[in-house]
């Protein structure tokens, strides 16, 4: 009798291979039971480990689903994450090429970057507020290697937390001189306003959704460590772009970052 084939590989698979080919896959969640999120961080380890196997760097990790109306959507409770990789950063203003995201859209986000470990087991708000350097405006450019979006929350959870590039500012401010909560955040493409929101939108404050990722990363074995960067979840809805769209987003108390999309 052939050996039936493990599930989890099976769903690694199918979403690397989208990733390689650029040709967007059928959801996983056929393969795994429905709302298993477990199943779905243990998809994305297999690629993330396979990932760095083959010289990819880790260098901090995004938060998703901050929003509670978005949670609500998916039938989830709690936000969910995914790797950050060095070749996924992009420098402020350059341009990029649109084919390397699969289904872009952008979002609106404040970047914290940490100065101290995070490992302790009970970790509290203060020791996140002490091990944080400063905090950047930024944008995350978001896809999904799932056709069409079609996605529940194994599915993006699978799809390393359906991230593809990001885009820091360039002037670090330290949070003494920031209320990350009550700070606005305007995002324009091309001169037209597409999205607005507030610090407030992302679990409360976006420090509670870094905290919530730093618990996290302890419960799972991999704490948060100096130099991470942490993108801590989109402050208003995101947008979709498309060649020769230019994106500038606008955080009160942090500046502005843009990013534009090759034709």
């Amino acid at each position: 009798m052939a050996k039936q084939a493990d599930p989890i590989q099976t769903a690694a698979k199918r979403i690397k291979n989208a990733a390689k080919t650029g040709k967007p896959c059928k959801p996983i969640r056929d393969l795994i039971k429905k709302g298993d999120v477990d199943a779905a961080y243990a998809i994305q380890t297999l690629n993330t480990q396979a990932w760095i196997k083959e010289g990819r760097r880790p260098v901090g990790r995004k938060i998703g689903l901050t929003a509670k109306s978005v949670q609500s959507q998916l039938g989830v409770d709690q936000p969910d994450y995914g790797i950050l990789y060095a070749d996924m950063e992009i420098c402020d203003g350059d341009e990029i090429n649109a084919a390397r995201i699969m289904q872009p859209r952008v979002e609106g986000e404040v970047a914290l970057v940490l100065d101290d470990d995070l490992f302790d087991e009970q970790l509290t708000l203060v020791d996140v507020l002490n091990a944080v350097a400063y905090a950047l405006p930024a944008i995350e450019v978001v896809g999904s290697r799932i056709a069409n979006w079609d996605i529940t929350i194994t599915d993006t959870i699978a799809d390393n937390a359906s991230s593809g590039l990001y885009v820091l500012g360039t002037k670090p401010v330290c949070l003494s001189e920031i209320d990350l909560r009550m700070c606005g955040m305007v995002m324009e493409n091309k001169g037209n306003q597409v999205s607005v929101g507030a610090g407030v939108a992302c679990l409360g404050n976006p420090l509670n959704a870094a905290l919530w990722l730093a618990r996290k990363m302890v419960d799972v074995g991999m704490p948060l460590k100096a130099g991470d960067v942490i993108m801590s979840g989109a402050l208003g809805p995101m947008a979709p772009v498309a060649p020769g769209d230019a994106v500038e987003v606008r955080i009160a108390g942090l500046g502005s970052v843009q990013a534009s999309f090759g034709i």
